[in-house]
């Protein structure tokens, strides 16, 4: 071997050596850089403004995807934990949402009270109905007499539902077999005095007994003229 070609020789085991070393020093830098950001863990963005006191639900919320270092003590990572919340204050669009953000919807208010009904747990609930929605209670009673039509009314507007038990198998007598649902799930209200009244004679009288979920920000309010509902009378 003359001396060029061990110039040559030496020249390539350099460039192999600093290879190797740029090599080693962009591992050092991807190393440095996943140790600062760690593990990434799920968050939550608040999809759309949301008003003070609305109750909460997982549709206002879009799932991400951040570093868990970067994440605040405070910052929600379940879903599960607005269940029966409300916002406390504006969420803004965009916003993480964060545990001080939101707070236990208020149980009773002032001149109401819980009440429980069984509702059929096919017609009444439908797996949509959740702690902290609002709804309308439809009851649809029989004619007095034979000759007298069915009625369907709106027997209590913007019930507050504090609470959705479990699904219990009813086992009606024979004679109220074509009456009774075979499921049903207990519902619990805050509602006033006369709205209690109202609800549970539905429960007790009621041919069938619905609920209508109402969209959040939408009036609960119903004109008389439409409480009450005859099929006679459909124009």
């Amino acid at each position: 071997m003359n001396s060029r070609q061990r110039r040559g020789v030496i020249l390539l085991l350099l460039s192999v050596l600093c290879a190797l070393g740029a090599f080693a020093g962009v591992l050092s830098v991807v190393d440095d850089a996943q140790s600062k950001v760690g593990p990434e863990v799920t968050a939550y963005r608040v999809r759309s403004d949301v008003a003070p006191y609305t109750a909460l639900s997982a549709s206002q919320f879009e799932k991400m995807e951040m570093p868990e270092r970067w994440l605040s003590r405070n910052a929600v990572t379940d879903l599960d934990r607005i269940r029966g919340k409300i916002a406390v204050t504006t969420l803004r669009k965009g916003s993480l949402l964060q545990s001080d953000m939101i707070v236990d919807q208020p149980a009773l208010r002032p001149g109401q009270q819980e009440v429980a009904i069984m509702i059929d747990a096919a017609t009444g609930v439908a797996g949509k109905i959740t702690p902290g929605s609002t709804v309308n209670v439809y009851a649809t009673f029989e004619g007095a007499k034979d000759s007298d039509p069915d009625v369907s009314k709106i027997i209590v507007t913007g019930a507050r539902v504090l609470d959705v038990g479990e699904i219990k198998a009813l086992d009606p007598d024979a004679g109220d077999r074509d009456r009774r649902p075979t499921d049903a799930v207990p519902i619990t209200f805050a509602l006033s005095t006369l709205d209690a009244q109202r609800i549970t004679y539905a429960e007790s009288f009621a041919k069938r007994v619905r609920l209508a979920l109402v969209a959040p920000g939408t009036g609960t309010t119903v004109p008389e003229q439409d409480r009450t509902y005859q099929l006679a009378k459909d124009k």
